[in-house]
């Protein structure tokens, strides 16, 4: 049976923690470069499987070692942002149409990045906890991954309002820009952890 107090309170504290994190500004970026239902479909299937190791394995996974999730996660930041900076200039249209990429390159785009940037993350690991103190992996799992999926549908959605005022141009370089300092904090963090 599911606990609706224990939801709604892991649904807080974790909307809460994941949602100045580096997530929204994925799902933002890439909201603005790809049909919105395929990133999301990605992220959200990465959310869950997050969740659901996160649940399995209560507080264990504080133990994992943080220097190579942030080498990792810097990596994949740095990449993003050469990829994000290397493309050339397209029309705002062109970007727009589905067919540009297919549902499994986007889809899985967003599940692998979501899937290395969050794996041992603050709210993964918050979840673990939560999991361990309340003893009720189904109502921890639920809120967790209810706040998580709110959090990346916000940056999707933010995503692809924003480009509908600001061109696509000053996104993409913006965008790059902050990869590239969440890739170089990683990679500092993961040498100097």
């Amino acid at each position: 049976m599911i606990s609706l107090t224990v939801t709604a309170l892991v649904f807080g504290v974790v909307f809460l923690a994941e949602l100045p994190d580096k997530t929204a500004l994925a799902g933002l970026v890439l909201g603005t470069r790809y049909r919105a239902s395929y990133v999301f479909a990605g992220v959200a299937a990465a959310f869950a499987v997050h969740v659901v190791l996160a649940v399995a394995a209560g507080s264990v996974l504080t133990l994992l070692p943080q220097q190579l999730v942030h080498a990792l996660t810097g990596v994949l930041f740095l990449g993003g942002a050469a990829v994000l900076l290397m493309k050339k200039d397209e029309e705002d249209e062109e970007v727009r149409k589905p067919e540009d990429q297919s549902f499994w390159k986007v889809s899985g785009a967003g599940f692998m990045l979501i899937l290395v940037a969050e794996f041992g993350d603050l709210t993964q690991i918050m979840t673990a906890n939560l999991a361990a103190r309340y003893d009720d992996p189904l109502s921890v799992g639920l809120g967790a991954v209810l706040a998580l999926w709110a959090v990346a549908a916000l940056g999707i959605v933010g995503g692809k309002a924003l480009m509908k005022r600001v061109p696509l141009r000053l996104i993409t370089k913006v965008a790059a820009l902050l990869m590239l300092g969440l890739g170089v904090w990683s990679l500092w963090e993961a040498v100097a952890g």
